[in-house]
């Protein structure tokens, strides 16, 4: 096994760019314009009592290793009990809790994310937020301990602190129509000058496979008032908690369907499906049907209250089945499915696609339908913006990729600049450093090839990199 010596951790100035010395130049030059640019973090999954208690983070164990999917993922793969790194049981079983003895076994175990997006991330953070100098190993292992342990405990590096370190313009959360957003009603009231805005996540009350589905409507009607066992008032508690979100912030909803299926069922119809999926047992015909149908009143319900509408379709969730028994949801072991958008999203296309009012940003786990269907999708209707590369595909690599096989379709402006999609707080930075680079190279060399003129390629670094998120998520 390798064991990386007391080496320095060394942060090239010109990572990400080409090797060619032309692309170089003009890559570092728009680098520097677009660099130090505010964030927007339009769509992520932080969470907001950090911002609303401002209380320390407890150790570095638990902030950079237990919530972090991409690092048990990778270690998993490797044999290494998730259990071993602190991940809680949902069956209560046991689970390491020293967070020394959890941090020494992540570096052990750190060579093994050579290569990977991971990688990048915490480089950055050890560097540019702790300023450690030497590279994490089994043998600095206690030093990156002590070091991170210590600086969490000064008030520079609480977290609204760090939010502001970071010059973090805005971020959005993610909550569930049954949440009561009380950390954000107390972000409002402390007088902090931070925005941090919620996301409606309605899969809870859409998508009859969700683990209690019923019960969950049963406390939508608790919360709203209204029957949500019935379908009119259905439809009306999920206005209600829409306009409830919004009055708290929001401007976007989201949708983790397994699918970009989209169908409309009217009248008779559509009350005899939700009679269906409220009665059970539900077929996977139903379900499918009905998750299909209501991403069609959610654009519908998007035209009339402005929310954005975000679709992250094609993610076959818990595939592990132990792991979902054992530890629950969002631990890994979703993998990417195929994906149809072209005849999926046609019934919602047919229905609201040419309102410009409305915007769909539309994510997929499926490569393969970039150049084929989504940049066509999206450079054709009004109502279609293309997501930035996405979870899986969130990494130098997979961001080359949708830079060539959408711009000569949907160009750069049917695009919505980047957003970090992420519950690890201080890889935000990171994450935006990485595509503000990667784009800075497409562009450099659109320019070498003589496609792009130099002021030309200035000005859209910086709405990459700032003014179309901006502006997409209406921020």
């Amino acid at each position: 096994m390798p064991r990386p010596s007391a080496t320095a951790l060394n942060l090239h100035a010109d990572r990400l760019f080409s090797s060619d010395p032309a692309q170089r130049n003009i890559a570092r030059t728009l680098y520097e314009t677009v660099k130090d640019l505010p964030i927007i973090s339009p769509h992520g999954h932080t969470d907001p009592s950090w911002f609303a208690t401002n209380a320390p983070f407890a150790n570095p164990a638990e902030l950079l290793i237990t919530p972090d999917h991409y690092v048990f993922r990778m270690l998993y793969s490797q044999d290494i009990p998730m259990e071993h790194l602190g991940v809680p049981r949902g069956d209560g079983g046991w689970t390491e809790t020293d967070p020394r003895k959890i941090w020494r076994l992540f570096a052990e175990n750190y060579w093994r994310f050579r290569g990977t997006p991971s990688r990048l991330w915490h480089d950055w953070v050890y560097s540019n937020v702790f300023g450690l100098t030497v590279r994490l190993g089994p043998d600095t292992a206690d030093h990156y301990y002590d070091v991170i342990a210590e600086k969490l405990a000064q008030d520079d590096f609480l977290p609204r602190a760090l939010f502001e370190r970071f010059n973090i313009e805005v971020i959005a959360t993610t909550e569930s129509p049954l949440d009561l957003l009380e950390h954000h009603q107390a972000i409002a009231k402390s007088g902090w000058k931070g925005r941090v805005v919620t996301a409606f996540r309605p899969d809870p009350v859409l998508d009859p496979d969700y683990e209690g589905f019923v019960d969950n409507l049963r406390t939508l009607s608790e919360i709203t008032g209204q029957d949500a066992l019935t379908y009119a008032g259905y439809l009306a508690a999920l206005r209600d908690r829409r306009a409830y979100f919004k009055a708290h912030g929001a401007t976007s909803t989201d949708h983790g369907h397994p699918t970009a299926k989209t169908m409309y069922v009217s009248g008779p119809e559509a009350e005899a499906l939700f009679a269906r999926v409220t009665q059970g047992p539900v077929s996977s015909q139903d379900a499918e049907t009905f998750r299909a149908h209501m991403l069609v009143e959610m654009a519908g319900m998007s035209l009339d209250d402005g929310l954005v509408m975000q679709i992250h379709p094609g993610s076959f969730r818990n595939h592990n089945a132990d792991v979902f028994s054992r530890f629950g949801r969002d631990k890994g072991s979703d993998i990417p499915t195929r994906t149809d958008y072209v005849r999926d999203l046609k019934p919602l296309l047919d229905r609201h696609g040419n309102d410009p009012r409305l915007s769909v940003i539309v994510f997929t786990l499926d490569e393969s339908t970039y150049a084929r269907e989504l940049a066509p999708l999206a450079g054709h209707y009004p109502a279609l913006k293309l997501g930035p590369a996405w979870w899986f595909h969130d990494s130098p690599e997979g961001m080359r990729r949708f830079r060539e096989m959408t711009t000569e379709t949907a160009g750069f402006y049917n695009t919505v600049g980047f957003n970090d999609d992420t519950r690890a707080f201080l890889s935000i930075p990171a994450r935006h450093d990485v595509a503000r680079r990667m784009d800075c190279a497409w562009l450099a060399r659109l320019v070498c090839d003589h496609r792009l003129e130099a002021d030309e390629a200035a000005e859209v670094a910086y709405d990459l990199a700032y003014r179309l998120a901006k502006e997409a998520y209406r921020l």
